[in-house]
């Protein structure tokens, strides 16, 4: 899998405008780009960006049957305020869960293992029909994505788009603000990264946004950015 190097070129030329750059990745690649999203503290802006771009973009929330349930509120309100109209739940095969997290306490003892049975695998399997796989990441959210470019070349020729990749948290406070986003409800109980109820923890304002995802442990990432 693999886009043409004029579509490479044209969505780099639009980097600078998350909108643009959404617009065009649309316009070139249909229903081939998809939209991860966690539907958690920053969620709302990229999600605005995707409604003014194609509301009819596909959005993939990994329903990891782990969530808080404000998050599962929040998917549903945020989706009807923005008028998102292809929000698709992507659920761990049953069968799956059953024979290797049958308590439901993997977390506990091997998160990478669990983060692997209902974040990395189901999204590995409904991916495989898109062609570019648009992101919430920044550059500004943990030292392991300082770097982060807006468009990325995955090795299987598979695109990352990150259009907030350059964004600052005080930018996105304040466009959300502008917009009159509505914040997912824990982020005024100090959840500045909101992933899975076992494994995050409220942080303090001046820490690293991810300090509360796998707290104590030298875990940061899901496994669902890192693999090629």
């Amino acid at each position: 899998m693999s886009v043409g190097r004029s579509v490479l070129a044209l969505l780099h030329s639009q980097a600078q405008d998350p909108v643009k750059l959404l617009r065009a990745a649309s316009a070139q690649l249909g229903n081939k780009v998809g939209v991860m999203s966690s539907f958690g503290a920053e969620s709302a802006l990229l999600l605005a960006f995707v409604a003014e771009a194609d509301p009819e973009m596909s959005v993939l929330f990994l329903e990891t049957g782990k969530h808080f349930p404000e998050t599962l509120a929040y998917r549903a309100d945020l989706a009807r305020f923005l008028g998102l109209r292809n929000v698709i739940d992507i659920h761990p095969e049953a069968h799956e869960v059953q024979e290797r997290d049958p308590t439901g306490e993997l977390w506990a003892f091997d998160p990478d293992a669990c983060c692997r049975l209902r974040k990395v695998e189901p999204l590995d399997a409904a991916t495989l029909p898109y062609e570019a796989l648009v992101t919430g990441r920044k550059r500004s959210q943990a030292s392991t994505r300082a770097a982060l470019p807006v468009v990325e070349e995955k090795p299987d020729g598979q695109l990352r788009l990150n259009p907030l990749a350059l964004w600052q948290a005080e930018d996105i406070t304040r466009e959300m603000a502008r917009r009159g986003l509505p914040p997912h409800p824990l982020v005024a109980e100090g959840y500045l990264s909101i992933g899975c109820a076992p494994c995050t923890r409220p942080v303090g304002q001046a820490a690293d946004p991810r300090a509360g995802r796998w707290a104590g442990l030298a875990k940061t990432e899901c496994g669902i950015h890192t693999a090629s």
